[in-house]
């Protein structure tokens, strides 16, 4: 894949995991613009966290732009009213910001970015499969709200996936959702997770 450059940027106060789902409410005439030039041309955007700052106005004093971030697709698009769009993205491959961000004059963040490789298929560890056990009874617990929190399709034997999926439901800081988003490695994500569901003794120990 190659990458517009520069690569248009959505900063959120969360972190976008691969496989991920993000539902945005669009307002602003930049973001606008962004839906309108993505659903034409077919490229991604760049969702990264702001650690710092506010994801509204153009004032970048202040403002703090995680360089790992990972590419949003547009799934669905609906016209909620005038002005207002109501867009559902899934997430794709994560990038680094070769350089710090950048504002345009319409207050679009922008910036070059290279790729980063995507997980490797790893199955999970038979000692980590009470973690692929356990999210699995969450989604059921979720669907039977009429909650519906992930994309399909749904790759339980994959460690990133799992641990990904994880990642977007623990009550943990954006800083350790960022760093768990960057680790190359997607077993260790996994039992980085486990750890934390067994000391919250969602898992026995």
């Amino acid at each position: 894949m190659t990458l517009p450059d520069p690569l248009p940027l959505f900063p959120l106060q969360t972190v976008l995991f691969p496989g991920g789902l993000l539902p945005l409410k669009v307002f602003e005439a930049r973001y606008l613009d962004l839906v309108g030039h993505c659903l034409r041309s077919g490229e991604p955007f760049g969702v990264v966290c702001m650690s710092r700052g506010t994801e509204t106005g153009d004032n970048p004093e202040g403002v703090r732009i995680e360089r790992v971030g990972v590419l949003a697709r547009i799934d669905d698009v609906d016209a909620e009213q005038a002005g207002i769009l109501k867009v559902r993205c899934v997430g794709g491959s994560r990038f680094r910001l070769r350089e710090a961000p950048v504002q345009q004059p319409n207050g679009l963040w922008v910036g070059p970015a290279e790729l980063i490789e995507d997980d490797a298929p790893r199955l999970p560890e038979r000692a980590l499969q009470p973690a692929v056990e356990a999210l699995q009874q969450a989604l059921e617990a979720l669907l039977a709200q009429d909650v519906k929190p992930f994309a399909e399709p749904l790759q339980w034997r994959d460690a990133g996936w799992v641990a990904n999926r994880w990642c977007e439901l623990l009550p943990i800081t954006l800083a350790a959702k960022q760093r768990l988003m960057e680790l190359e490695e997607p077993s260790m994500r996994l039992q980085l997770v486990d750890e934390f569901l067994r000391s919250r003794q969602v898992l026995n120990s």
